[in-house]
């Protein structure tokens, strides 16, 4: 055999094994900390009566945001909740 021979066989048997290979835990779908999609979390979040308001603020104003949420151990989410209703409540 040629030694160009011996570097297609050495070729075909990578492709092989390369197919007959499974998919990568982090890529099947039945992992276990595999992310909701968003139209799972698009239901879930009408069902709890959310809607999405995206608005534009300053840099600063979102860094303060974030600062709050982590220091008091909740969502972004959640404080913007708060904070919008303690703004429209006065």
């Amino acid at each position: 055999m040629k030694k160009t021979d011996l570097e297609k066989n050495k070729a075909l048997k990578i492709v092989e094994k390369m197919k007959k290979g499974g998919t990568p835990d982090r890529f099947s779908g039945d992992s276990a900390g595999a992310p909701i999609d968003r139209r799972e979390q698009r239901k879930l979040d009408q069902a709890q009566g959310l809607v999405a308001f995206p608005v534009k603020i300053k840099q600063t104003h979102a860094d303060q945001i974030r600062a709050m949420a982590t220091a008091q151990n909740i969502s972004t989410n959640e404080l913007m909740g708060v904070l919008l209703e303690k703004a429209l409540k006065s």
